[in-house]
């Protein structure tokens, strides 16, 4: 059973006093643009720079409302990753290869975590996005988008699924140095948040909520799976919809996240559970996302938004910036202007013979609802989590 949380009041206490709040911000990087895992692997398609060039298009991302990126350091880093997995990342990519030490040690160099130009750069790119965001809204209430981050599967001394360092858990232990004592996760993504459960798993001070598709890598985050009494695990059966993650939002999500009182919210959206995803068999329409999104941003004073999973360039470029657009108080079109579908007629899978997407995707922002019966698993799972 997790016990209730402390009086608001305590936490305040140890919780630095911030300024007034914050217009919305929007964390990005050129270093997305064109770099690529390589032509064989899911992440070969462009992501974080569409979002940016889509937004930029639709006049939603003024220069006052941007950030670029800072690359953490190796001192940085090292506050959860292993400072030799760190070192053999800057190697790998100084040399363009790994070695088999690094292969069998680090996980460097295989299929899922290849050896790229920017293997070192690039994550730690994302990496110093959420550490800058967690230092900014520690001082100041406010929002931040961040969708170069969410990577949550990195480990703290190798690869892990497409993920080479764990940005997520970086920056909630920044969130943690600067004092607060309360700070709720909540992971969209197909994929479960293996990397960051490890880091908080028994921690107080943290609750993390994981909605993930079941018997889909990395096997982990089983309804039982408490994580010392920290987290609360829900696999989702194939075909989750709509109407199911409704259910979930309100039977889960929001009284979980409300009854914890968080001090800062952090949202993992890995576009992955949407139905064009190639790697996961969920059936979500953006429009679940923005729905859990807007319920969620007043239950918090500081709310961070970061990307995560994702593999279709178009469903994603379309969830990431909607989701900026709710963020940052714009109305959604529901047909984009021409501008904005050039921008999404551009994309391309960058090889791997896919057949390309249907006019929708390239010209509108909001897919249709993708409603459906809320079925005897969800229910059921739902009544096993309300019971703890």
């Amino acid at each position: 059973m997790i016990s209730r949380p402390a009086d608001r009041s305590e936490a305040r206490a140890l919780s630095p006093a911030p300024a007034a709040p914050a217009v919305p911000l929007f964390i990005g990087s050129e270093i997305y643009r064109g770099s690529s895992y390589g032509s064989r692997h899911p992440l070969r398609v462009p992501r974080v720079s569409t979002v940016m060039d889509l937004a930029r298009v639709l006049g939603w991302l003024p220069a006052g409302r941007f950030r670029t990126s800072p690359r953490a350091k190796p001192a940085a880093l090292a506050m959860w990753h292993e400072p030799d997995y760190i070192a053999a990342l800057q190697a790998a990519e100084a040399t363009g290869e790994a070695t088999p030490e690094m292969r069998a040690r680090y996980h460097l160099g295989t299929l899922a975590n290849p050896v790229f130009a920017q293997v070192f750069r690039r994550p730690a790119t994302g990496a110093g996005g959420v550490m800058l965001a967690a230092e900014h809204l520690a001082r100041t209430h406010g929002v931040i988008h961040v969708p170069g981050g969410g990577t949550h599967h990195g480990l703290p001394g190798r690869a892990n699924g497409f993920c080479y360092l764990n940005d997520v858990v970086l920056g909630i232990k920044v969130l943690q140095r600067h004092g607060l004592t309360r700070i709720a996760y909540v992971d969209f993504d197909a994929h479960h948040c293996d990397g960051v459960e490890l880091a908080f798993a028994g921690d107080p001070g943290v609750r993390m909520i994981s909605v993930h598709e079941e018997s889909r890598w990395p096997f982990t985050g089983a309804l039982a799976d408490t994580a010392g009494g920290s987290a609360f695990n829900l696999p989702v059966p194939k075909g989750y919809n709509d109407s199911e993650a409704r259910a979930v939002l309100q039977g889960l999500i929001l009284p979980r996240v409300e009854e914890f009182q968080p001090e800062a919210l952090v949202l993992q959206c890995g576009a992955d559970s949407l139905l064009e995803d190639p790697l996961s068999r969920l059936a979500l329409s953006n429009r679940a996302y923005l729905e859990a999104i807007r319920a969620l941003l007043p239950l918090a004073p500081r709310v961070l938004v970061l990307g995560g999973g994702g593999y279709n360039p178009w469903s994603v470029a379309r969830l990431w910036t909607a989701i900026w657009g709710v963020l940052s108080g714009q109305a959604l079109p529901e047909r984009l202007p021409d501008a904005a579908q050039a921008v999404l007629r551009a994309l391309d899978w960058g090889g791997g013979g896919r057949a390309g997407p249907e006019p929708v995707l390239w010209s509108t922002l909001l897919d249709a609802p993708r409603e459906g019966p809320v079925r005897s698993e969800i229910r059921d799972r739902l009544a096993l989590l309300a019971r703890r």
